[in-house]
């Protein structure tokens, strides 16, 4: 397992960038920079990465290629391109972003609509024309899942890698963005061990958080800092690595450096047994 976080710290240049991964002990990034910035200066990164053996894990899209504007929609399409390509030249394990959607102003948010089998249409075309326009030979695209579009499930993963039908379409694993009702809430580790058991063997990289109940009706929970939650960190963190010793970990969702820190030398305590 190779633990990273989701910010890039403030930097000077590409070795005060990696210096700062090192001393703390990571060995994933997720990469700062865009296919919009100096190619460049993204060789340059990506030799440093390379040089101090951390894997960038992650190159990210986060934009919606679903959108119901279709000039805005072709133009993160092809963002989404731009981002496979700069993943695979600089050999990310992966490019991801979230399924998106047509039917409300919130990108990613929850709408009835994100389950219909025209949008679910909409989801594998866009798919396959990204990875067909790119044909990476070694880099992956994913969908991170979300609790309210798809892919929302393990199964849900499984059968839309089926119908994508891409070997290069793979798996970004946030198992706790698929926590989204009581059963799987209340019986996490059981969850967990579906996720990666059906999931493991085609996830590229994994997002780490924690998670809480909420007193609030009906059913709300929360994504918290590492250590705040009920989440079973230390099985989480083995599932990971008995799935791939190699699999990047990244921290996430954090407001502050100092949260970083502090989720780091939690996650480390928490491998030590502490």
């Amino acid at each position: 397992m190779r633990l990273g976080v989701s910010t890039s710290f403030s930097f000077r240049d590409a070795e005060d960038w990696i210096t700062k991964h090192v001393s703390l002990g990571l060995r994933s990034v997720v990469f700062p920079f865009s296919c919009e910035e100096d190619p460049k200066v993204s060789r340059e990164f990506a030799r440093w990465a390379k040089a101090n053996d951390i894997t960038i894990a992650e190159v990210g899209v986060w934009r919606n290629t679903l959108d119901a504007d279709m000039e805005k929609r072709s133009s993160n399409v092809e963002y989404a391109i731009g981002q496979l390509m700069l993943a695979e030249k600089i050999g990310a394990k992966c490019c991801v972003n979230v399924a998106g959607t047509p039917h409300g102003e919130r990108w990613d948010g929850g709408y009835a609509g994100n389950f219909s089998e025209e949008t679910r249409k909409e989801i594998i075309k866009t798919v396959r024309f990204i990875i067909d326009e790119v044909k990476p030979k070694h880099t992956k695209f994913t969908l991170e899942p979300m609790p309210w579009m798809v892919p929302a499930g393990p199964d849900d993963y499984l059968r839309l890698l089926e119908e994508v039908e891409r070997d290069e379409f793979a798996v970004h694993l946030d198992f706790i963005n698929m926590i989204n009702s009581a059963e799987r809430f209340f019986h996490m580790n059981d969850f967990m061990d579906e996720c990666f058991e059906k999931l493991g063997k085609y996830t590229m990289s994994c997002h780490l958080k924690d998670i809480k109940l909420l007193p609030d009706y009906t059913f709300c929970v929360k994504e918290t800092m590492c250590g705040d939650g009920v989440m079973d960190i230390k099985r989480f963190l083995n599932k990971a690595s008995e799935t791939d010793p190699d699999m990047p970990v990244i921290i996430e969702h954090l407001d502050t450096d100092k949260e970083y820190f502090e989720s780091v030398k939690y996650v480390f305590s928490v491998l030590a047994g502490k």
